[in-house]
């Protein structure tokens, strides 16, 4: 460092990082990326400018401000961390993007803009002890703040910081109540209560083939088993997308059952060689860690879907002896009598979970392949018609396409519903299509809604009633349906969906305020989902603020730039006057007529 380029002063640093940066990143390293994009864009930027902090650098989970005092440091932070518990409010607790800031008053050292000295290593200690959501200072810093802020802080005592010669002594805001720190202000999500029934998790079998591509068969049979044991009405079972939020992990059974909120945890294996298949399970008390019941199945492919009604039946005999399974037995009809078409099927689930226009096209060719092969498979029909659902949603459908591709989804649901009234998932999947590209609302809402009478563990379906019901501009019914569907899958990864549904329904409901909460969770949880950044756009410009709307507007232009307020208004079944009101919104926001 050379002496004209060096300064000394006296400043209030903050430091700050990402709770559990690299579990979040190991899960959905773009979206984690998207999402803290947002959120600095959104919250952190603004935070600091309004209490004229200077960022003096980033790094991928973390960043060092300088203050010029301690009180604005602790007003930026604390009203940093009340934005993201508000924002977190609703997001599953392992996909939470929480933030660790440390605040510390002392000697710092400017070179080439960036800072050194006591005062950064302190900062960058303190943020190290923090528990995610929460601000602790050093007791330089509190005493600077004491009496200036209307804030309660705890007193954590002398606390020793890596390489700091000294326990400091150190102090946490206390957010609210009389004895609640930041972590049970913005990280401690109430463990879900036990439902009214047994209640059981199955989760992703280890695929132990030695192939990786036979992954999907494996998840395959865990997502028939669970549809099996949904059928039952005695018991509530948790949905696919959150158990798969464990697939490829090392877990503790007893947290499962609190994060999950249910007494049992299905797991096991598949091996899959040749012409046969070896599945093991086991069924776990997950309050006491006991093993209820075990057993490895042996068989042909050609007799995999005995398999899985064998180990149904074997779990639902272990939970609950006196069942009657009258209903699972009813249901357990082999959805195709060819396993070649069974295993294309399988191979488009699949892709339907990795919403890409790619995928798309390979759901639509796996299931017309299952569907030469069996003409009569059902559920394949079914999900080629709900591959149509998506392409609307994202936008892959050119206008041209757009009459002969709502005749073809119309096509695929009425074979699938004539083959088979009798599976929630064919009704479901094919009576949301209707519904949604066809636009035919009242049918799809009978045939969606017995999808839940025969499947209430259904959770895609009772997401798209819930849509359904906004359609018909019945809110307080939509709302209702994603609740319920929330709490039986709690970690969906997709959680955005149900929340830009209930945002759609407080919107129209004329509760924006509502509505704008839970639209900017989606935004944060899944950047790119248009529905979400439209109904964001429409709630900021209702409310009078059209500089944010515009801003939002411009975000969703980049996503798809051919956006148009005639297209936009069209691209769902709404009743006429609500989409006058979302036409009037999207013209204050600036999107193009």
């Amino acid at each position: 460092m050379t002496e004209e380029r060096v300064q000394r002063r006296l400043a209030a640093v903050l430091a700050a990082d990402v709770a559990g940066y690299s579990r979040l990143m190991g899960l959905d390293e773009e979206g984690t990326l998207a999402r803290l994009k947002v959120i600095r864009k959104a919250l952190v930027d603004p935070a600091i400018a309004s209490h004229r902090g200077r960022i003096v650098k980033t790094t991928g989970d973390g960043m060092l401000v300088e203050f010029a005092s301690a009180v604005d440091a602790v007003r930026s932070s604390t009203a940093l961390q009340t934005a993201m518990a508000e924002q977190n409010a609703s997001l599953p607790q392992n996909t939470r993007i929480e933030f660790r800031i440390g605040i510390h008053v002392g000697d710092i050292i400017i070179d080439d803009n960036d800072i050194f000295g006591d005062g950064v290593n302190i900062a960058a200690r303190l943020e190290g002890i923090a528990e995610p959501g929460a601000v602790c200072m050093s007791d330089d810093a509190y005493r600077q703040v004491r009496g200036k802020l209307e804030i309660a802080c705890d007193d954590l005592g002398p606390q020793t910081l890596k390489n700091i010669a000294e326990p400091m002594r150190t102090w946490q805001v206390r957010f609210k109540g009389p004895s609640a720190t930041a972590v049970s202000a913005a990280s401690q999500a109430p463990l879900l209560a036990l439902p009214g029934k047994p209640s059981i998790a199955v989760l992703p079998f280890q695929n132990m083939s030695g192939d990786s591509e036979q992954e999907y068969f494996a998840d395959g049979m865990v997502e028939d088993i669970i549809t099996a044991l949904s059928r039952s009405k005695s018991l509530f079972v948790i949905a696919r997308n959150s158990s798969f939020t464990y697939k490829g992990k090392a877990v503790d059974i007893k947290q499962v059952g609190r994060d999950l909120g249910v007494r049992y945890v299905l797991e096991g294996s598949v091996r899959k060689a040749g012409n046969r298949v070896r599945v093991t399970g086991q069924l776990i008390d997950a309050a006491t860690g006991a093993h209820l019941w075990a057993d490895r199945f042996d068989g042909l492919l050609e007799d995999i879907f005995d398999v899985q009604d064998r180990i149904a039946n074997s779990v639902t005999g272990a939970i609950l002896p006196q069942l009657e399974r009258a209903e699972i037995e009813r249901a357990q009809s082999k959805p195709t009598e060819s396993l070649q078409a069974y295993d294309y099927y399988l191979r488009g689930l699949a892709s339907s979970y990795r919403s890409t226009r790619e995928a798309n096209r390979e759901i639509l060719e796996l299931t017309k392949a299952a569907n030469l092969i069996d003409p009569n498979f059902a559920l394949a029909y079914a999900l080629a018609a709900y591959a149509f659902t998506q392409r609307k949603a994202f936008g892959w459908t050119r206008t041209t396409d757009l009459a002969s591709e709502i005749s073809e989804a119309r096509r695929l649901a009425e074979r699938a519903i004539e083959l088979d009234k009798t599976d929630a998932r064919v009704l479901a999947l094919a009576g949301f299509a209707l519904g949604y590209v066809v636009e035919e609302v009242e049918e799809a809402a009978v045939l969606v809604k017995r999808a839940v009478q025969l499947d209430p563990n259904l959770v895609l379906a009772r997401l798209w009633l819930g849509w359904i019901y906004v359609y018909r501009g019945d809110g307080d019914a939509a709302i209702e349906q994603i609740e319920a569907g929330m709490r039986i899958d709690p970690l969906d990864p997709h959680g955005y969906s149900a929340l830009t549904v209930k945002a759609y329904a407080h919107f129209f409901a004329g509760r924006t305020d509502e509505a704008l909460a839970l639209a900017a969770n989606a935004v944060l949880q899944q950047p790119n989902y248009l529905a979400a950044q439209r109904i964001l756009m429409a709630c900021h410009a209702m409310e009078g603020q059209i500089r944010e709307a515009r801003q939002v507007c411009e975000t969703a232009m980049k996503i798809d730039p051919s956006q148009q307020i005639s297209v936009s208004k069209g691209r769902a079944p709404f009743r006429q006057k609500d989409k006058e009101k979302l036409e009037a919104a999207f013209r204050l926001a600036g999107m193009p007529e």
